[in-house]
Parts: structure tokens; C-alpha cells; sequence
């Protein structure tokens, strides 16, 4: 079943300007002239040069499920040009109680569009062209169920080969406590986007609430504070875990940072952070969505991220949402209203975090919402 999306009132939206930022709520040739003509245009201060950054959105559509109770279902969006810069995922939960049961276990690449990056840490793939979406349950499903993938498929005249790196941490180990983990760059290459994933799927109340770029230096306290907006070119990519109260044996969450390869000039490039912070949800039951987007001089859209938190994101080490039950539902490019691109988009400028409260009250929550837009100064 659809979810409603009806324009939000009142929301207060931190860090963008009201044109880039939507909030609202669910369920409510050449001769000697020729040649110093061109001398003349190189020597003019702030004459705009090409910008070789493309950008296609694939996505397979929906599928269904999962169909069981603690369980999850995983599946992918392809490439077939250009390479993974990022990517997202987008459920359909239902209406009502039931709505309650379905959150996401994890979105992030995969070197065959089956196989997860679980293994040593470090630089674990190369010139990635697929993307998992993986969508989980807990103690409650319906037909409504689905996951659809996104993957942001980059090309770039600079940025033509890529690297995944991978971290992992132990944990959360208890109840409503966060297991955060951050993936660094190598030293010469810039941050493209990233993912988050949390095993296992066997324990119900465990998810990801977190997926964002950040620096990894004494300012960000290493990954603990996100890339506030306007930042250029981050270093790293922190994953959140969230244990709403469930078992703690084995959980372990993983972040992925997607970045240019090593060996590539990125001197020129400008990688922009946008970033905007709402409030909600708060009442059981409930969804909220947070939407921002690269403006005219920031570059191309090029992936983005997502959070369910306490809020502060930017300013203090990343404290989780008031409720253990609270969790992501989506994560991907859009328009500016919200609603998901289709597949084979080439413009897209936005992107949506969708948050849920689960069947408690979550207060002091906020979700929010990142893009990151390019520019390889080609």
C-alpha cells in the first residue's frame, strides 16, 4: 500500500534556505584573435569551466516481503554505465499497527549484486557497479511489505575508477545504546558516498538508524559528529546500529565509504555537503521525511544520506532517537517534495530520509537528511 505523504506545517528545518529544503509528514578553432580571446576568457576570476560529473539513478522497482517475522529480504540496483557513487533504498510499510513492522537492515554496495562486504577490513572492492537494499522485520508483517534499491550511477571524465572502503564494530550491545563505526578515505582521494548495514536480521529490534558523511579528524571527533551543511569534500563515512531491546549476541554494524581510486589528481574536485534537520516522529505510529538538495553552484547530485537521531548531528557525538523502536524506512534521491525518482533518471538533485517511530512515542527524535553534490573541476 502506498504511504500518504501530506506537506508538513511548522516543522523547523536547520542549515538551507526554505527553496532547497521540503519537510513533511506521513499519515498527515583558431586564428591569433580567436587565441587571445581565449587567453582573455582563462584570465577572467570566476568563469564557470565543465563540470565531466553525470549521474543516472537505476532502480528494479519493488520486491516484496519480507513475509516472515525477524527475518529480511535483500535486494539490487545495476549500473549498466558508469559506476557506484552511492545509493539508497525506499520501503512501502502499510498504514497503521502494522506499518510498525518493516525498517531497514542495511543499503551498501556489493561487488555482484548478492554479496555483502563482511570480511577483513579495509579497501575491500573496486569499481563497484551494484547496490543492496535489504529490508528487515520485527515482530510484526504484511503483504504491504517491500524494499526498492536506488544506485547512483557516477560518470566522470576524472573520477573513472573507484574504491570501497569497509569498517565494523561490535555492536549495539545493549538496549537503546548506538554501535557507530566509521570508514575512512585513503589519504588523496575524495568521499563519493556510502552505506550502513547491521546483522543479524534474527534480532528483531536491531537496525541501522544512520548512514552519513563526516571528517575524520578532532573536529568531527573522528566520525562522532556528521559533515554539517556547506562542508566540502569530507573524508569518511559513519554507520549508526540501534538496538531497540532485543538479543546482543553477534551484532555487529558496518559502514562503507565509496571513494575516487587512489592515484587519480583530485585537486580540482569540490565535493559539497547539504544537510537539514527536522523534527519527528515523535507520536507512535508515525512517519517523518526530511528532503534537501544541491543548489545551481554546488555541482551534481551524486549520492546522499540518512538519519533517525536526537538530534544536533552536526554540533554533538550522534545520540540516538527517544524511542528503542524507532527506525529508517528509506533513504534516496528524489524530487524536491520527497517522492523517489524513477529509473534511468538523469537529474535528479534531491534526496529523502524517511524515518518511523515504531508503536512508542519517541520524543526529542529528529530526522535528517544529506546530499552530497560534485563538481570534478573538469
Amino acid at each position: 500500500m502506498a504511504r500518504l505523504s501530506l506537506p508538513a506545517r511548522g516543522l523547523p528545518a536547520r542549515g538551507l534556505p526554505a527553496r532547497e529544503v521540503t519537510a513533511r509528514r506521513l499519515g498527515r578553432t583558431a586564428g591569433p584573435a580567436l587565441v587571445l580571446a581565449a587567453a582573455l576568457t582563462v584570465a577572467v576570476p570566476g568563469t564557470a569551466h565543465a563540470n565531466s560529473v553525470g549521474l543516472t539513478v537505476r532502480t528494479p522497482g519493488a520486491t516484496s516481503g519480507p513475509s516472515t517475522t525477524f527475518a529480511e529480504i535483500s535486494t539490487h540496483a545495476d549500473c549498466a554505465s558508469g559506476l557506484v557513487a552511492g545509493g539508497g533504498i525506499n520501503q512501502a510499510i502499510g498504514t497503521g499497527a502494522v506499518s510498525n513492522g518493516n525498517h531497514v537492515m542495511g543499503t551498501g554496495p556489493s561487488s555482484d549484486g548478492s554479496s555483502e562486504y563482511t570480511g577483513t577490513t579495509g579497501v575491500v572492492g573496486t569499481d563497484v557497479t551494484h547496490w543492496l537494499g535489504i529490508g528487515g522485520t520485527g515482530g510484526a508483517t504484511d503483504a504491504a511489505f517491500s524494499t526498492t534499491p536506488y544506485a547512483t550511477c557516477l560518470t566522470s571524465t576524472l573520477i573513472n575508477h573507484t574504491q570501497v572502503v569497509m569498517n565494523k564494530v561490535a555492536g549495539p550491545a545493549s538496549a537503546s545504546t548506538v554501535g557507530l563505526v566509521t570508514a575512512v578515505c585513503p589519504a588523496n582521494t575524495v568521499l563519493l558516498g556510502g552505506g550502513a548495514r547491521s546483522t543479524p536480521a534474527s534480532i528483531g529490534s536491531l537496525k541501522p538508524i544512520a548512514s552519513f558523511p563526516t571528517f575524520n579528524d578532532a573536529a568531527h571527533d573522528y566520525g562522532l559528529k556528521a559533515a554539517a551543511d556547506g562542508a566540502t569534500n569530507p573524508n569518511a563515512w559513519s554507520a549508526v546500529g540501534w538496538n531497540g531491546g532485543g538479543g546482543n549476541s553477534g551484532n555487529t554494524t558496518y559502514a562503507y565509504a565509496i571513494c575516487s581510486a587512489s592515484g587519480i589528481n583530485v585537486s580540482g574536485v569540490t565535493v559539497k555537503v547539504r544537510f537539514t534537520e527536522v523534527s519527528g516522529p515523535t507520536s507512535a505510529t508515525t512517519g517523518q521525511t526530511a528532503t534537501v538538495g544541491c543548489g545551481g553552484s554546488d555541482g551534481k547530485l551524486i549520492s546522499g544520506g540518512a538519519a533517525v537521531s536526537g538530534g544536533g548531528v552536526t554540533t554533538t557525538d550522534f545520540t540516538g532517537p527517544g524511542s528503542g523502536g524507532t527506525h529508517l524506512n528509506g533513504s534516496f534521491p528524489s524530487g524536491s517534495t520527497g517522492t523517489p525518482v524513477s529509473d534511468g533518471t538523469t537529474s535528479a538533485a534531491y534526496w529523502t530520509a524517511f524515518s518511523h517511530s515504531g508503536g512508542a512515542s519517541s520524543p526529542s527524535t529528529y530526522t535528517d537528511a544529506w546530499a552530497l553534490c560534485a563538481d570534478d573541476g573538469v
